[in-house]
């Protein structure tokens, strides 16, 4: 065991593919956050209502679900390179055009296409950054591939209000779209290995079929479906909660927590790779939900902040380990198809989250949110304990009947 350890440890990780991709990730990651808190404002200033803010929020998250599905058959016709860049060119020019709109309904179409772009990129910068790995560290590699989506989360959104307040909504559109361009130059610079495509780019396996979902990574969607509806509770609730409790910090909350997942990602990438996913879903579980038991508890600012820092430290080790257990489920040209349903389910998780959690702070209270979000975890933990039980009877059965066999 200690042999393989070291074997794996000597294989190179840090190629300049890798580091490409790995920062556009980042620049892509970072134009797309810069937008969260500041379109909504964007919308309220061309006339838009409430119900039409959360209309246009929503319609990116459901053009990339629908469009990510198509994701694997896209690649048996083209390059997965070029379907990367077209998809990071669609995010640039949409992020670009977002001030040209006149009205609700014109930025209502340029929502949706970039959502088409999202879809797209998220899922072939996530399965060309797979081909840069090493197998043997291909959860330490995720681990590292995802930092720069969590700097992105806890820089992104200040960075794109003090550009609005010191450039107007035109600047900060542009200043996002020239992110968007920078990281699409990264990615020209990430390369393919001939064993992954043949040579005109596209899969030289099996072709992939169109799938809504793929029937082999069901487990681990469910259970990032399981964490995305918590999430949905912890982004859209935390800061009005923090009010109710009369708590300032709301900020170093987030950003506690996505500091504390950005270190633990390193150290639960390795723990994956020698002991499997067991060794990082059951502790990691355990601790978001005593972040959540702090934050329901908490009295004062510096319990809130451990909560934040609990919370981040569960939640970012789960989300880059039940990814990687998605890519080691299936073969390497069925990759497209297995993240495609990794990143739905998250997305439904995080939108239906979102909504009943809404009715459910509105019927009882904020803190009754978080109730459900242990819950959520709960039904995680419960979920993959009965899996792996159910695992290790059919090996100790197949052993006793191999046994018999020899007698």
């Amino acid at each position: 065991m200690s042999d393989q350890i070291d074997s794996a440890a000597k294989v190179s990780l840090w190629t300049r593919s890798f580091l490409f991709i790995m920062a556009a990730n980042g620049l892509l990651f970072m134009a797309f956050e810069m937008l969260l808190p500041t379109l909504p404002l964007f919308v309220s200033s061309i006339g838009g209502e409430a119900s039409q803010i959360g209309l246009i929020t929503g319609i990116f998250t459901v053009s990339a679900i629908l469009v990510r599905p198509f994701s694997g058959i896209l690649t048996t016709r083209f390059n997965k390179k070029y379907l990367l860049i077209f998809g990071m060119a669609i995010c640039a020019l949409s992020t670009g055009l977002y001030y040209l709109a006149s009205d609700v309904w014109m930025l209502l179409v340029i929502r949706l296409i970039h959502g088409i772009g999202f879809g797209l990129a998220t899922i072939y910068i996530t399965t060309i950054a797979a081909e840069n790995m090493p197998k043997e560290r291909m959860g330490e590699a995720m681990g590292y591939f995802g930092v720069g989506e969590t700097i992105a989360i806890s820089l992104g959104p200040v960075i794109g209000v003090s550009l609005l307040q010191s450039f107007n909504f035109n600047g900060m559109f542009w200043s996002a779209m020239a992110i968007s361009l920078l990281a699409i130059l990264f990615a020209c610079y990430t390369s393919r290995k001939s064993e992954f495509s043949n040579e005109n780019g596209t899969e030289n396996h099996t072709p992939s079929k169109f799938k809504w979902v793929e029937k082999r990574v069901l487990l681990p969607s469910i259970l990032i479906f399981m964490t995305g509806i918590a999430a949905g509770g912890v982004m859209s609730f935390t800061a009005l909660y923090a009010v109710e409790k009369g708590f300032h910090l709301v900020a170093w909350f987030f950003f506690l927590s996505a500091a504390s997942g950005l270190v633990v990602r390193v150290i639960s990438g390795k723990m994956f790779d020698r002991y499997g996913p067991g060794a990082v879903l059951i502790p990691s579980g355990l601790i978001t939900i005593a972040g959540f038991i702090v934050l329901l508890l908490a009295h004062n600012e510096p319990q809130f902040l451990i909560a934040g820092f609990l919370y981040g430290s569960g939640f970012g080790a789960i989300f880059p380990a039940l990814q990687t257990w998605c890519l080691n489920m299936v073969e390497i040209y069925e990759r497209e198809n297995s993240i495609a349903s990794f990143f739905n389910f998250f997305d439904f998780g995080l939108g239906g989250g979102s909504l009943i959690l809404g009715i459910v702070a509105e019927a009882f209270s904020y803190q009754s949110v978080y109730f459900v979000a242990i819950i959520a975890y709960l039904l995680f933990l419960l979920i993959y304990i009965i899996y792996t039980a159910s695992k290790n009877r059919q090996i100790s059965a197949a052993k006793n009947q191999k046994v018999s066999l020899f007698r």
